[in-house]
């Protein structure tokens, strides 16, 4: 893919822990896939792990989108802090992530116990009441699909 430089200098946010902090806030994300030059947008709640650098997602085992993630893991997405519009500025205050990675479907069993417990520490207020109600057995992991997107670059940009 191209390069492209940030116009607006003065918004770029830089800082990798800041951009980190951002999506630790985040609770979805938006995500572009494209197979075949046809494109599919979609839009998942997260967990994003900063030590793997990766968001953790989950979805059925069936559908639209794991057919375009096996045929191509190739990703664009982006997470927004929306602190609304400036009424008289025609101007926006946000915080906006974007970021290219790849996608893949979890097979893992071990795996997948860490992408779950990324995605219930960074979703629920109360994980561990949430664990111990819905994470009895083994045989739930293999319910569900677990994706695991690894960033591979990511630029970062606010207005407030």
């Amino acid at each position: 893919m191209q390069k492209y430089h940030m116009r607006k200098i003065e918004k770029e946010i830089t800082n990798r822990e800041k951009i980190n902090d951002i999506l630790k806030r985040g609770k979805y994300t938006i995500l572009s896939l494209c197979l075949d030059n046809e494109p599919y947008i979609v839009t998942l709640s997260y967990g994003f792990d900063d030590k793997k650098n990766s968001l953790y997602l989950h979805t059925g085992n069936q559908g639209l989108k794991i057919d375009f993630i096996k045929k191509n893991p190739n990703i664009c997405g982006t997470v927004i802090e929306d602190h609304g519009y400036k009424m008289n500025q025609c101007s926006h205050a946000y915080y906006s992530i974007v970021f290219w990675g790849k996608i893949s479907v979890i097979e893992d069993l071990e795996e997948k116990k860490h992408a779950f417990n990324v995605l219930l520490n960074h979703l629920e207020e109360n994980p561990d009441e949430i664990k111990k109600r819905f994470l009895k057995k083994d045989t739930v992991y293999y319910d569900t699909c677990l994706l695991r997107l690894d960033i591979i670059e990511i630029t970062g940009k606010k207005s407030l």
